[in-house]
This record gives structure tokens, sequence and C-alpha cells, in this order.
């Protein structure tokens, strides 16, 4: 095998494996549900594109090449199609957006007596 592919591999399995992770916290730390689905909607999506290009270039041989980049233009069609109607499912509903309190925008310091 190319020197060059497993390299490349590696870059983008390492980089798809980021982004995974950064959806999984995002989705852990997000205070609510749309918040949530942005963070998964987003980073899944392309941390999952990456790793398949990267288990592309590993493979390298024609048919599983093809077959796997045929999985990721499927992934990258139906999961942000997917996000966007849970969440305009859940607006529908009557799931209000978190937001912040005015007053926690004030600190301490210059809160009048």
């Amino acid at each position: 095998m190319n020197p060059l592919l497993n390299v490349l591999s590696i870059i983008f399995l390492i980089g798809g494996a980021f982004f995974l992770i950064v959806g999984s916290i995002g989705v852990v730390r997000l205070p609510d549900f749309y918040s949530r689905t942005h963070a998964t909607g987003k980073s899944d999506t392309l941390g999952l594109l990456l790793v398949l290009t990267g288990l592309a270039f590993y493979e390298w041989e024609i048919l599983e090449s093809i077959k796997l980049l045929l999985i990721a233009v499927f992934v990258g069609i139906a999961n942000p199609t997917a996000t966007h109607a849970l969440a305009r499912a859940a607006y529908h509903l009557g799931l209000k957006p978190w937001f912040r309190d005015a007053k926690d925008y004030t600190t301490k310091g210059s809160e009048k007596s």
C-alpha cells in the first residue's frame, strides 16, 4: 500500500473522530433540543463523511471505495434532512427554544442596590 494513502486515511479518520467526539460533547453540554440537534446534525454528518472517506482511502480497491463513497453521499443527504425534519416537528408541536434570562447578563458588580 502507498504510504501517502496511509497518511491520508489517518488524517481523515482522526478528523472524523474529532468531529464525532465534538458532536457527542455538544449533545451533553448544550441546553435545549434545538441546539443539541444543531450540534449533532452538523458535526456528526461531517465526522461520518470524513471517517468514510478515510476508510475509502485505506481500502483503495475500486469497488469497496465506491461503496463507501456512495454511503457517504447518502449520509450527506439523509442526515441533514432528518435533522431538519426533527427540529421542524418539535417546533410545530410547540417546543419552545431556550432563552437566557435577562438577569443572567448582569454581573454582581454592576447590580444597583
